[in-house]
């Protein structure tokens, strides 16, 4: 058997790039930001209607398109969000995120965002 070479376009990669990115760094990243601000008692975001999912969701796209452009820069600063395995042109999305995954960094992210992520979500259960 051959394998069939699948060629993408480079607005195809960066879009993949940009997903990944926005999902898996951003918006673990700015759903913690509002269950925190929804703990401290601030309701300016997470008191409107759609104001919290609103401001994740703008908060995690802005986020997607910002860090591969200034990661490459300043690699020191945007170490920890921005991931230049993302935006690899002879990855498929689903290798470009099982790579991803297999990286003790990654694992140690996933794991922290999951654990924070969960304390968060009983405390904003617990706050009247």
């Amino acid at each position: 058997m051959t394998a069939i070479s699948e060629t993408k376009s480079p607005h195809q990669n960066r879009l993949e790039g940009f997903v990944l990115t926005a999902l898996f760094q951003g918006f673990p990243t700015y759903a913690t930001v509002v269950l925190t601000i929804k703990i401290m008692g601030a309701p300016e975001i997470v008191g409107a209607r759609w104001g919290a999912a609103i401001f994740v969701v703008l908060a995690s796209l802005f986020h997607a398109v910002l860090t591969p452009w200034l990661g490459p820069k300043f690699p020191k600063f945007f170490r920890h969000s921005y991931e230049p395995l993302f935006f690899q042109p002879g990855l498929s999305f689903s290798e470009k995120l099982a790579q991803w995954r297999t990286q003790p960094t990654a694992s140690l992210q996933l794991v922290t965002n999951m654990l924070l992520l969960s304390l968060l979500a009983v405390g904003v259960a617990s706050v009247r």
